[in-house]
């Protein structure tokens, strides 16, 4: 599984985040919410320090990361993450 993120996105995050160099940024499953892959579940973002990583990617001096924790809900598909520009919000894809 790998992290694919656009610089628009990650630019997005910085801007919306208030983010700088040297953040991590996780994604985790939660419960609830729309657009996720598995129905009744979608990602969450928070900025914290990894506890144990099962993979991250780095764009700019930030990382962003998922934990072990959550591997079970991306069986074995890569997150992509675009930039929608006319919704001005990041795009989750699983491939």
């Amino acid at each position: 599984m790998d992290i694919v993120i656009s610089e628009e996105a990650v630019q997005w995050y910085k801007k919306e985040l208030e983010i700088s160099h040297k953040e991590t940024l996780r994604f985790f499953v939660r419960y609830g919410g729309v657009g996720g892959h598995i129905p009744g579940f979608s990602l969450g973002i928070n900025i914290e320090e990894p506890n144990v990583i099962h993979t991250s990617t780095t764009v700019n001096g930030i990382q962003f990361f998922i934990e072990e924790d959550d591997a079970w809900y991306f069986a074995d598909k890569d997150l992509v993450i675009s930039y929608d520009k006319e919704m001005d919000e990041p795009q989750f894809t699983y491939q």
